[in-house]
């Protein structure tokens, strides 16, 4: 137990064996993931025609509706890091490094998207489980947008 007025030590061991944690994340899935699917089913109530984990894209966006150059990403809150500087004391030095990697490489992808002419949207994970109507709102409203630049350019 800590002491009163001092602040609790953070945890930043893993509580599994080396070869638990190996056997628990080789299960997790890269793509098709839940959270990828629930907006696969909302974006096509939308009409929207797409292409899934495209590797000439940087960062291969979850979706790409390409015609419209929207990249959307549908990120876990663990994984790419929701509120990171919150709970990176919580981690193991190995995973924090990871996750910092995985923000760090996020946020240059979008870079070069948006230089490419891209409009970039990022649900978390979070977001479209409390509100899945939003999360295609943004979408639409990317979709608007992009619509008005190229009249714009007319």
């Amino acid at each position: 137990m800590a002491e009163t007025g001092t602040r609790p030590r953070a945890h930043r061991g893993d509580i599994m064996s080396a070869a638990t944690r190996s056997a628990v994340m080789s299960r997790i899935r890269g793509r098709d993931t839940g959270p990828e699917l629930r907006l696969a089913k909302a974006m096509e109530e939308l009409g929207c025609q797409w292409e899934t984990h495209c590797r000439d894209l940087p960062g291969r966006p979850d979706f790409a509706l390409r015609d419209e150059r929207i990249a959307i990403f549908v990120d876990g809150d663990f994984w790419h890091g929701w509120r990171f500087p919150q709970w990176r004391h919580k981690l193991s030095e190995k995973w924090e490094k990871k996750i910092q990697a995985t923000r760090d490489r996020d946020r240059r992808n979008h870079k070069k998207l948006r230089r490419l002419g891209w409009i970039v949207v990022r649900i978390w994970e979070h977001q479209l489980e409390r509100d899945p109507a939003r999360c295609v709102e943004r979408i639409q409203q990317a979709r608007t947008r992009r619509a008005d630049q190229q009249h714009q350019s007319e």
